[in-house]
């Protein structure tokens, strides 16, 4: 064995899921303290960084912690036993918990403050303000609140998952000498977190936190008790849903009853307020039954996600993004052609740069189009007042077959998709909740019309969820056909979801957990047979997350075989790119900023044509690969495939926003060469590409327009 082979075979050869995870968590909080971003937006991250957190605490640590409990020792692909990786983490959380405070009180706290937008203390009130404070708590929250006593006839009382409470030191006032007692003041969900001040001397916009205050005004809620202190504190528990498919009668039922049982799962970590005395803590931990590991001392807002309401409070335009509007293209400007556009050619949109709309009128449409007969769809999210949903309501009120695939097991949105589907029901829409055991993660929607004497169909699949809201944000693809080779895939698709297929087949779309992973793995070998053969070898693949062992291993092989591998993963790499002998013709990079990269492609230079470029909904994680129902479909139109390209080209490109991941698991920024020191920010060119349309759009119909007056 030579000296090269003997280094790879000695070093590891995988980055662990959950740090890899805590790395891009750090990148996102990065992007707070980066002063190249408007100080609202800044704010927007950080509160990014702390629901980020939360839900990390209740899946990854809540499962990891369920391992060490149960004496499990196997290791993850990377090597690091469960006890070791469990400390990392817990490190590594508590001081990302640290920077995320430094960053509100030294970074952005003053930065605000210079702007004239203020976050005052309880002692920083004027006078008047705090007039205004009192007569605010005892109006509206007062009322509200239910303080809990804590002794021996008051058992510990239940606290739900993530919710603010203060715990209360309390003195007789006439018994100097009698034991303190403790109380437990849980603070209802149904109250903001953050207070805007609305006394007549406030001239600025000055905001007070809730626990602040209710922290002041403990007292009020004891009479003839006075609160020595009162510290804030919230408990994460563990939110992993625990539903046996193939035991269950009713999953939609099941699913009801467990998200009941969430919000009082076993307890994973505590957030207190820095300076808790030692008595207190160590009851509270007894209570909840965790260690001093789990704790997370706070020198600061109790959770700063709260902030995330800031934005909208504060109408200052000058310190948010600039808008812009999405594009549309003239084919969907009539919405009453789309099926007419469609029967002509194909047409691919790039969201939020390109406008989501189309989508919805899509879906509008087909609900009052008497020639639709039948429409089907997947819901994994959506959001609150869905357009979407309701153009599904509004067909199936109009006598149309429709069918929702609803994936109840969306996590974090459980609830929402169980209401969505009462409601679907109720006015006669088929709700299916897929094939047991997997998620149906797959983005697709079909529609079926009566043309003449035949049945057409229309198909919309895209790389992101059925969210109009969430399309302003998220960088995503849709592509809208009526092509047969899609369609006919597509319908086998729900027909397999909906009812029997041991092994459905497809001609064109590449559908987990059926033969994605494997004809993956066969796209990887050909580039490097292709290689061997001496000709140009390139794969390039965006991905949220790469996490699956198989497919690194192929990507290490193309390496070793002289493939240029191109990757773009915004979060979780399992890959160490740059290893002498395994990885060096392999980088991987990161872009984060205005909006989250959330599109899939996959491009092999040396594929069949209609084979070299896809796109679609599945990450490259074993979850994706054969837990899932995904589908990945080709793009086979030319300018389709060179617009995406170009956008990859972009991002490739990015020295602004993205990061390259380096071997020892740590990120370093791209920067501008020395030479040229042109700075490139992906978004920035696809949103400058897409106004750029928009105004030659405009100048075509000014031009069509004066040539209509002339005449």
């Amino acid at each position: 064995m030579n000296e090269t082979n003997k280094s790879i075979s000695s070093s590891p050869k995988y980055f662990d899921r959950e740090l890899s995870w805590l790395a891009f968590n750090n990148r996102v909080l990065d992007q707070a303290f980066s002063d190249s971003y408007p100080i609202l937006e800044r704010i927007r991250f950080l509160s990014f960084v702390c629901s980020n957190l939360d839900q990390f605490y209740e899946i990854r640590v809540a499962g990891l912690q369920q391992k060490v409990d149960g004496g499990s020792t196997k290791c993850g692909f990377d090597g690091i036993p469960p006890t070791i990786l469990l400390d990392k983490i817990r490190d590594k959380a508590a001081q990302m918990a640290v920077d995320k405070q430094a960053c509100w009180k030294d970074v952005l706290r003053p930065t605000l403050k210079k702007n004239k937008i203020l976050f005052k203390k309880i002692e920083e009130l004027s006078k008047d303000e705090f007039l205004w404070v009192r007569s605010y708590f005892r109006r509206e929250v007062f009322p509200i609140l239910t303080p809990l006593a804590v002794d021996p006839t008051h058992p510990f009382p239940l606290i739900l998952n993530k919710s603010l409470n203060i715990i209360v030191s309390l003195k007789n006032r006439r018994k100097k000498k009698a034991d303190n007692l403790m109380a437990i003041i849980p603070v209802p969900r149904i109250l903001p977190r953050l207070l805007k001040l609305k006394a007549k001397s406030s001239k600025e916009d000055s905001f007070l936190f809730l626990s602040d205050m209710v922290r002041h005004f403990a007292d009020d809620l004891f009479p003839g008790h006075i609160a020595s202190d009162a510290w804030a504190f919230r408990i994460t528990r563990n939110s992993h849903l625990y539903v046996d498919e193939e035991e269950v009668e009713n999953l939609l039922q099941s699913i009801e009853e467990e998200l009941h049982n969430l919000k009082k799962g076993s307890a994973v970590r505590l957030e207190i307020d820095d300076g808790v005395e030692d008595e207190i803590l160590k009851y509270l931990l007894g209570a909840i039954n965790l260690t001093e590991k789990d704790v997370i001392r706070v020198n600061g807002p109790i959770n700063l996600y709260r902030l995330m309401s800031l934005p909208d409070q504060v109408d200052r335009p000058d310190l948010k993004f600039p808008p812009f509007e999405a594009f549309l293209p003239k084919e969907f400007e009539d919405k009453t052609k789309i099926f007419e556009t469609l029967k002509k050619k194909d047409i691919l949109l790039h969201h939020p740069y390109d406008s989501f709309m189309p989508v919805v009128d899509l879906l509008k449409l087909s609900a009052t189009d008497p020639d639709v007969f039948a429409i089907k769809l997947t819901i994994y999210r959506t959001n609150g007042n869905s357009p979407i949903v309701k153009a599904l309501m509004d067909a199936a009120r109009n006598g149309k077959q429709v069918t929702a695939l609803v994936e109840l097991k969306a996590r974090f949105d459980e609830e929402a998709n169980v209401q969505w589907a009462h409601k679907m029901e109720e006015v006669g829409v088929h709700v299916v909740y897929g094939l047991p055991g997997l998620k149906t993660h797959s983005k697709c929607c079909l529609v079926v019309r009566r043309e003449g004497a035949k049945l057409k169909s229309y198909a919309h699949l895209g790389t992101g969820n059925y969210n109009p809201s969430t399309a302003k944000t998220y960088t995503d693809y849709s592509l809208f056909t009526s092509k047969l080779s899609y369609t006919s895939d597509l319908g086998n698709l729900f027909n397999t979801l909906t009812g029997y297929s041991r092994t459905p087949r497809f001609k064109k779309l590449l559908v987990a957990p059926y033969i994605l992973h494997s004809r993956t793995i066969g796209l990887i070998e050909q580039e490097i047979l292709a290689s061997k053969e001496g000709k140009l070898a390139k794969i390039i693949i965006k991905v949220n997350s790469l996490i699956d062992q198989p497919t690194i291993d192929a990507l290490y092989k193309a390496s070793q075989s002289g493939v240029k591998v191109e990757l773009i993963v915004r979060g979780i790499c399992g890959l160490i790119p740059g290893v002498k002998g395994l990885s060096d013709n392999i980088k991987v990079r990161s872009i984060l900023g205005r909006f989250l990269e959330h599109s899939r492609v996959f491009y092999f230079h040396n594929a069949a044509e209609g084979h070299k470029l896809y796109i679609g909904s599945a990450d490259w994680m074993p979850r994706n690969f054969l837990r899932r129902v995904e589908a990945v479909f080709p793009i086979e139109e030319p300018g389709h495939i060179n617009s995406i390209l170009k956008d990859l080209d972009y991002i490739i490109s990015d020295n602004e926003s993205a990061s390259l991941l380096k071997k020892d698991g740590s990120y370093s920024k791209v920067k501008p060469s020395s030479r040229t020191k042109i700075k490139i920010s992906s978004q920035s060119s696809l949103i400058e590409y897409s106004k750029s349309r928009m105004n030659e759009l405009k100048t075509v119909k000014s031009a069509a327009s004066s040539r209509k007056t002339d005449n």
